[in-house]
């Protein structure tokens, strides 16, 4: 009887500390050594991505990131798309309204007034609907190249800089599809803003 309750304690032990080494070994596999590797071989394969995508003005100083949105209000400026979040990163998404919600429909035809009375020689019909519209995460630093060209008119009469100018300062900021088959061609507002800034001086 004693002989059998000792082997089962020594059992019990050996069990323990199998369960202790294992314990530390993942730690060590996981905790440590997988983050350090992951984050070394981020910094030296993708540098700009693994540090956030940063974008700096001509000065050098950081402006934002080429992944999240950011609010315009000089309508000398590209506008981006609509968010709920004003682009606040920390809390990212939507309002997830159905289209007969009535506070969607009052947003919507709140953004459309604005948008008339900001450009007002633009047909409404020729609006995109991008820009009246918020993206799922309320984040989007792109809109579509439609959406950069319909505000042409009203940039080039607030900096008096030519429509062909900006035509083709839009078309530079142009991005294609991703390896020409995944997603649609995008604009990035905050580089485009960037260099309309640089002409603007």
């Amino acid at each position: 009887m004693n002989q059998s309750a000792s082997s089962s304690a020594s059992g019990g032990g050996s069990i323990l500390m199998i369960a202790i080494r294992a314990s530390i070994a993942f730690i060590l596999l996981c905790g440590i050594i997988y983050p350090l590797v992951s984050t070394g071989l981020a910094q030296l394969l993708f540098p700009h991505q693994a540090n956030g995508s940063l974008i700096k003005n001509a000065e050098g100083q950081i402006v934002g990131s080429s992944l999240i949105g950011q609010s315009f209000t000089d309508p000398a400026y590209f506008q981006g798309r609509v968010s709920s979040i004003d682009y606040k990163a920390e809390a990212s998404g939507s309002n997830n309204y159905a289209p007969s919600n009535p506070d969607m429909l009052k947003r919507t035809q709140d953004s459309i007034a604005a948008w008339q009375a900001a450009n007002p020689d633009v047909p409404i019909s020729q609006l995109p609907i991008a820009l009246i519209t918020n993206s799922g995460s309320g984040l989007d630093p792109h809109i579509t190249p439609d959406s950069a060209k319909v505000q042409i008119p009203r940039i080039s009469k607030l900096t008096g800089l030519p429509a062909d100018t900006l035509e083709q300062l839009v078309h530079k900021h142009t991005e294609g599809r991703d390896l020409g088959v995944f997603g649609e061609p995008r604009v990035n507002v905050l580089e485009l803003n960037i260099e309309l800034s640089q002409l603007r001086k």
